[in-house]
């Protein structure tokens, strides 16, 4: 009799055991799934590429790109750019503007004759005749009254973008020479070669 007790008391133990891990393989895992998401994509960056280069135009770029990216996606410089004054390596940023300049020689500073002076060697007659026939500019220019020929001499400044410096005066006089550079296609770069050939005077 105790026997048969005790493997009835044995069965029920078994059963429990297993009841038991039948209700634990069935119950859910705690806590959610971790999903793993791909890194967002970076936005591209937008240049405005203008000057010497094969084809004008707005391009889009990936981040960190350089001068030189911007160039390649214009078709490359013409052998009328000015490729020392173009920092090929600069890293460019969304909404910048790469202009290259066209070469154009000027004379030194130093070698151009103060405004309002002329040749103390010869008389005023031969001096007066002389700037008739062939009339020479004098430095600084006044960026508010010059002409186009004028404007066309300074380094970097071709006719196009003599025209857009007359355009923009008429309606917004310069102030300080450093003004110049809101002048489409004149840029820091364009800037720094002509800064000492250019002067301001607002007329009242």
């Amino acid at each position: 009799m105790a026997k048969q007790w005790w493997m009835l008391l044995t069965g029920i133990v078994i059963g429990l055991l297993s009841a038991g891990l039948i209700f634990l393989a069935g119950k859910p895992p705690r806590g959610a799934a971790i999903v793993l998401l791909p890194p967002p994509t970076p936005a591209p960056i937008i240049v405005y590429v203008t000057g010497a280069v094969a084809e004008e135009g707005v391009y889009e770029l990936d981040i960190n790109s350089r001068v030189e990216d911007a160039l390649q996606q214009a078709g490359g410089m013409t052998d009328e750019a000015d490729e020392d004054a173009v920092n090929l390596a600069e890293i460019l940023q969304d909404g910048a503007e790469v202009h290259v300049p066209p070469k154009r020689e000027a004379p030194p500073v130093s070698e151009l004759s103060p405004p309002g002076e002329g040749d103390s060697s010869k008389g005023g007659e031969e001096s007066g005749s002389q700037q008739s026939t062939s009339p020479a500019i004098v430095y600084p220019i006044n960026i508010n009254t010059a002409s186009q020929s004028e404007l066309e001499s300074l380094p970097g400044v071709g006719p196009v973008t003599a025209q857009k410096i007359i355009d923009y005066r008429e309606e917004n006089p310069f102030m300080v020479i450093e003004d110049i550079q809101k002048v489409s296609g004149i840029g820091p770069a364009t800037f720094e070669k002509f800064k000492d050939l250019i002067t301001v005077e607002v007329k009242e």
